[in-house]
């Protein structure tokens, strides 16, 4: 009886108002979330700040300190969803300081920026935070002074997915058995976080054929980062 009674003006006002209404709740909830994530952002990046001025500090546990110039710890979002990473700074990295500056770390700016993202929208750090001499391979004894210190910035962090760049992060964190060449783009989901292999840019810079497959594996990064998002 009352819907009889108003008049087609009227009903169009109501539902105006009502729109009105649902877009201002609809505001106030990005906005709510918004500041979440931007407390969440200061809170990890204080503790990521702590954790490399009191624990790291500077380091001395392996002989990489001797030839070193620069500790390279990591840089990105704190709060990052998506993490990538890589083996061991080289010359570049070691003189600013920052990981993935290089030839190799262009190559990996244009593959995220290619999704979508930015720099830092992600968070980029090695296996190791010292550059080896002549950009040699990580030693087992230099891994395993550093990894402590990388899974505690994982832990911090705290991303959905991980992208593992190339052979040297694919075994220190998945195990020695892996092969890059077999396993790249494949998903191993490892206590609620999703790891991704691929190839090193450095490695597609000497092998540029690959880069389609490196592409494919950052698009399924892609569809993997959404899918626990969604979780």
């Amino acid at each position: 009886m009352l819907l009889q009674t108003i008049s087609e003006d009227q009903l169009y006002e109501v539902l105006s108002v009502l729109k009105r209404r649902y877009e201002q709740l609809f505001l106030w909830g990005k906005y709510i979330s918004e500041q979440q994530r931007v407390k969440e952002k200061a809170k990890k990046d204080e503790l990521l700040r702590k954790f490399k001025l009191n624990d790291l500090g500077d380091c001395k546990r392996c002989k990489l300190c001797q030839t070193r110039k620069n500790l390279v710890f990591g840089e990105g979002n704190p709060a990052a969803r998506l993490m990538f990473i890589g083996e061991a700074p080289g010359k570049e990295e070691d003189e600013q300081g920052k990981p993935f500056v290089g030839r190799a770390g262009v190559l990996l700016t244009k593959l995220i920026e290619g999704l979508g993202l930015k720099r830092q929208d992600i968070y980029i750090a090695n296996i190791i935070k010292c550059r080896p001499p002549s950009n040699r391979n990580p030693e087992l004894n230099e891994i395993q002074s550093c990894k402590p210190f990388l899974l505690q910035q994982i832990k911090i962090i705290d991303p959905k997915v991980i992208v593992l760049l190339g052979s040297c992060s694919l075994k220190s964190l998945l195990g020695e058995d892996k092969q890059i060449s077999k396993v790249r783009g494949r998903q191993f989901s490892i206590h609620g976080r999703m790891y991704i292999p691929t190839y090193h840019p450095a490695y597609i810079l000497r092998n540029p054929l690959i880069i389609d497959l490196v592409k494919e594996d950052f698009r399924n990064t892609m569809f993997a980062l959404r899918k626990v998002q969604e979780c």
